[in-house]
């Protein structure tokens, strides 16, 4: 799995069931049947989970496999690389660090 993580030098409070661990963040991980991508945000901002959905239909016809984070593509060659892209860019680190304080660590 390809971990993408707050680092402890910009976000060291306990942060979740292990606080040896860094702040996830975003995650590609491919599977035996599909190659999971995993963008806390989507989780935590309903709206970026909204925009996702909507934009995503511009990128691919199949239909969505998704559970919270998690959205499962077939395989490689079927990620939506640029609108991947674009998620990546909506969500800076600081606020995903903003968001997390104030929402998931309740």
């Amino acid at each position: 799995m390809i971990d993408y993580v707050v680092p402890h030098s910009l976000f060291s409070a306990d942060c979740h069931c292990n606080p040896k661990l860094p702040l996830p963040f975003i995650n590609l991980a491919p599977q035996k049947h599909f190659v999971g991508f995993y963008h806390m945000g989507i989780y935590a901002m309903p709206e970026l989970l909204d925009w996702f959905v909507v934009e995503r239909l511009k990128h691919s016809r199949r239909k969505l496999d998704m559970s919270k984070s998690c959205t499962r593509f077939k395989d490689f060659s079927s990620l939506p690389l640029e609108l991947i892209a674009q998620l990546v860019r909506k969500v800076s680190v600081d606020e995903w660090i903003t968001q997390y304080q104030s929402t998931i660590r309740q």
